[in-house]
């Protein structure tokens, strides 16, 4: 939330938990995003960590016209990974056409691995989504 914050954006946190942690809002013309963040404690592999993270497959495929983004934030050694970003319908893109992340018990699994600045799942590199802050610009008062 305080990234958000930093950046210009308004935060509020939603009242009824149906699947949105937080809304981030820009005050000036009222654009809004949805912010779900799913959070993971990390596995140390000789050069890599990991994490893994679900995500409830009804809710990834029930795409509104305001679509859900992602944030995937690992805890490592004593201190957070820098956020994996994803909008909602990229990442239904990645899952029906990559093949990413595994489906159990109505949820997408998902395990990243991070390594050398590099994110991946499934064999599917996500790097550019790392601190992917395009759709929440700085906003200049």
């Amino acid at each position: 939330m305080s990234e958000f914050l930093t950046r210009g954006w308004n935060v509020a946190i939603p009242e009824v938990d149906i699947g949105d942690d937080i809304f981030v809002v820009q005050d000036d013309n009222g654009t809004l995003r949805r912010v779900q963040v799913k959070t993971s404690t990390s596995t140390q592999k000789q050069q890599t960590y990991k994490g893994q993270f679900n995500v409830p497959l009804n809710q990834l495929r029930n795409i509104s016209n305001i679509p859900v983004h992602y944030i995937f934030i690992l805890r490592h050694n004593d201190g957070w990974s820098k956020p994996v970003i994803i909008r909602q319908d990229y990442l239904l893109d990645h899952w029906e056409n990559s093949k990413i992340g595994s489906v159990y018990k109505g949820n997408l699994n998902l395990h990243f691995i991070y390594s050398d600045r590099k994110v991946k799942c499934s064999n599917i590199d996500l790097s550019q989504y790392i601190s992917d802050f395009t759709d929440f610009p700085i906003i200049e008062e």
